[in-house]
């Protein structure tokens, strides 16, 4: 099974450091960034290029949503598979004579944080069950977590993911520019953060949410809107709402 990496970015990295770990590493690591890929290419050890697509199996495409069709184009052998691994596009995004599929990991990428790949759920959709296969192994190979999902599916599993942590993630960034307005160590909050995420291991989210919104404290909450400005404010109020909503307070 021979596989090709399109792309230089965080996904394209993961996956092809993935595929090296489970000793299938892709035959090419392909892009327009030839600084991104050498560095890639010198750590994993995967022969790479700027200007012609080897021979493979499958083509995995790991670049931004917007540039999946235009480097679908690419590839003009018929007889191969492709996959991208967007969790928003249809498989029908690509553009070529080949079988499409997409194969969808659920995770963030960052290239300076290597994550346990076995836990990274794997999201499967094929034209036939023997690229559905195919892909299965591949993917079972790198994660203990491999399903099967339509596009309609996916894109509500994308959805969910960005509000677990594009948005989080952009809440901790807000959370640190205050702290840092007053020179207080962010680091101080970490403990506060792994125990939140922890605790819904174990707890359903809506139970464990706790401050002064879902107690409606409002004496806490004019106070922490007469200390904010702009963007945050905006945000401080939007979301102690969502959760008066939720709560029905």
């Amino acid at each position: 099974m021979q596989t090709v990496i399109i792309g230089s970015g965080n996904v394209a990295y993961h996956l092809a450091r993935a595929l090296v770990e489970i000793k299938l590493p892709p035959v090419q690591i392909f892009g327009r960034n030839e600084s991104e890929l050498q560095t890639i290419s010198n750590e994993l050890k995967i022969p790479y290029s700027t200007k012609n697509l080897v021979n493979s199996d499958i083509y995995l495409i790991c670049v931004s949503d917007n540039a999946v069709e235009e480097v679908s184009q690419l590839i003009t052998k018929k007889d191969v598979l492709v996959a991208h691994t967007s969790g928003s596009l249809p498989k029908d995004i690509l553009k070529g004579d080949y079988r499409k599929a997409s194969f969808y990991p659920l995770q963030t990428f960052s290239k300076s944080k290597v994550p346990d790949y076995s836990k990274i759920p794997f999201f499967i959709e094929a034209e036939n069950e023997k690229d559905r296969t195919l892909l299965f192994e591949l993917a079972s190979g790198i994660s203990e977590n491999v399903m099967e999902s339509t596009y309609e599916k996916r894109k509500y599993i994308h959805l969910t993911a960005v509000f677990a942590c594009n948005f989080v993630n952009h809440l901790f960034s807000r959370a640190k520019e205050i702290s840092d307005s007053q020179e207080i160590p962010f680091d101080y909050f970490l403990p506060l953060i792994d125990e939140t995420v922890q605790k819904i291991h174990e707890i359903e989210p809506q139970a464990a949410q706790t401050g002064p919104a879902v107690r409606n404290d409002r004496r806490i909450l004019e106070l922490h809107e007469q200390l904010l400005k702009d963007e945050s404010l905006e945000i401080y109020k939007t979301m102690n709402h969502s959760i008066q909503k939720m709560y029905e307070l």
